[in-house]
């Protein structure tokens, strides 16, 4: 099976290099049965490619169980994972069985691990070396056969040096490791997953297929994407949601994306680099500090300078505008240009839709 054909049929979007590579790995390490981790930042697809895995592998007959390990408290984590006996805790009232027990056979995707508690990790290692495990409450051992998929956002190394992953655990998993990258560096897949995500919304909502003019693809090109597909995705549906035409231009995203953050030569904050979180939280602390105190000086200049020149009888007071009544035109306005939106005005003024409200009710602005 050629790539093109391995990700049509499993639905790997991209034509670049680097997911032409990915699928390569994936074809010939689908078949066997070692465990894979998954890295990358959130919103590239890492459950796209664990699902490939699978389907492609001789398991693919048997069950994919998906598991989040960052969207279950950690207190339930094991029970889900295990499963449980009846009465083996308060609210166990039947027999459970765990998620290893319903993918025997299959596959198990472990999603964001890297939230997994040590507890946890000591039991899930003995899985993986043992293929045994005991239910909550339980007194037999259960055998079962299962291929672990974990993917994380995170760092795991790093992760290890903190003390917050075990170290033999990192390396029963990471057998074969698979680094999704983000979309900005992979930018020839783009445009192939937004006529992917246009024909596919289309045809979900029984509409003709949305065309796009000349200025959309350049404009997607060159947006930094910081939600990675996920975002790029959202954006999409949510741009031919709020159009009636028929057709969409680079205005229609103005209202739904960030605009990429401009920072000054001075205030260059850190990213990542191969030191401990900490470290980096301090140093952001201390460069923010630095740059507040820059802005407070500033302000002191400013109001200085006003002070000099209301003495100086050089400005005239009418000219002057209470900031309440600025900030309440600003909204107004907002609103008049998104026909009352609010999701899409928050957006534009920069602030929280829960701020908004606020205002809104500050301002009685019906």
């Amino acid at each position: 099976m050629t790539t093109e054909e391995f990700q049509k049929k499993h639905g790997i979007i991209g034509k670049s290099k680097r997911t032409k590579d990915l699928v390569d790995i994936i074809q010939q390490v689908a078949d066997a049965d070692i465990s894979i981790l998954i890295t990358g930042e959130s919103g590239v697809g890492k459950e796209v490619f664990a699902r490939a895995i699978h389907e492609a592998s001789k398991r693919a007959s048997k069950n994919l169980v998906n598991v989040n390990c960052g969207a279950i408290p950690e207190g339930l984590l094991e029970s889900e994972l295990f499963g449980h006996e009846k009465g083996s805790f308060t609210g166990a009232t039947d027999v459970r069985k765990g998620y290893f027990e319903i993918a025997d056979k299959g596959t198990l995707f472990l999603d964001e691990i890297g939230e997994m508690s040590l507890t946890t990790q000591v039991k899930l290692l003995r899985v993986l070396e043992t293929n045994e495990f005991m239910r909550i409450g339980s007194e037999r051992v259960t055998s079962v056969d299962v291929r672990i998929i974990a993917a994380t956002n995170k760092s795991l190394e790093i992760e290890v040096q903190n003390k917050r992953f075990r170290n033999d655990l990192f390396f029963r998993l990471k057998a074969v490791t698979l680094t999704i990258p983000p979309l900005r560096e992979r930018k020839e897949d783009i445009i192939p997953l937004s006529d992917y995500f246009i024909k596919n919304y289309s045809e979900k909502n029984n509409l003709p297929t949305f065309e796009y003019s000349d200025d959309v693809p350049n404009f997607l090109l060159n947006y930094h994407w910081p939600g990675n597909i996920r975002e790029l995705k959202n954006t999409i549906e949510s741009a031919l949601a709020l159009n009636n035409t028929g057709k969409i231009s680079a205005d229609s995203f103005d209202l739904l994306l960030s605009s990429p953050v401009q920072l000054e030569a001075n205030r260059n904050l850190p990213v990542y680099l191969d030191r401990p979180s900490d470290a980096l939280d301090r140093e952001m602390i201390y460069r923010a500090l630095i740059d507040i105190k820059k802005d407070i000086n500033d302000l002191k200049n400013i109001a200085k300078l006003n002070y000099n020149s209301v003495e100086n009888n050089s400005i005239n007071s009418n000219k002057i505008i209470p900031i309440e009544e600025l900030e309440k035109n600003a909204i107004i306005d907002a609103l008049e240009y998104t026909k009352w939106n609010k999701k899409l005005t928050s957006k534009l003024l920069n602030i929280s839709e829960r701020t908004l409200y606020r205002k809104l009710k500050e301002y009685e602005i019906d």
